[in-house]
């Protein structure tokens, strides 16, 4: 199965950090187009790492803590308790079996290096520098006169 968690998770702290308040599970949920208990778990990890903050009651929400210099994606990922990147099958019904022996070696060498080229690459990418492209996407989009959705707001739960 494959986890859209780092997406979603990015998604989240970018909006949050076009916020100047807090923001509710329930209407981040919203914009994910998933259930606030599935983004709650989410953000766990996010809270635990000190990227973000939650308060209750009235003005309560999530908050962006972290400087989106600091950052990275890689950050992100190892928050959200460093799941698998890259994940390909393995035949492993028959392990007397030279052949497979030697074809899951290769496989798991390989995506152990791909994981290790994404990790990376990752720590290179800053929150900051998705927000600025973020930016500067919705002042051309905006410019050409095209519909977009920047804020929070503009996100609505499926039909």
């Amino acid at each position: 199965m494959i986890s859209s968690q780092l997406s979603d998770a990015l998604h989240v702290l970018l909006h949050l950090a076009q916020s100047e308040t807090a923001i509710t599970s329930d209407a981040l949920a919203v914009g994910l187009a998933t259930n606030p208990v599935v983004l709650r778990r989410l953000m766990g990890g996010l809270r635990d790492a000190g990227l973000v903050s939650s308060g209750k009651g009235h003005g309560g929400g999530w908050r962006m803590d972290a400087s989106l210099g600091q950052v990275t994606l890689r950050d992100v990922h190892l928050a959200l308790g460093a799941p698998p990147l890259v994940s390909l099958g393995f035949r492993e019904d028959r392990p007397e079996c030279l052949v497979a022996q030697v074809v899951n070696e290769s496989l798991q060498t390989s995506m152990q290096q791909a994981e290790a080229a994404l990790l990376e690459q990752f720590g290179r990418i800053t929150l900051e520098a998705l927000y600025s492209r973020v930016y500067a996407r919705f002042k051309s989009t905006t410019a050409a006169g095209l519909h977009t959705h920047y804020l929070l707001e503009g996100h609505h739960a499926p039909h």
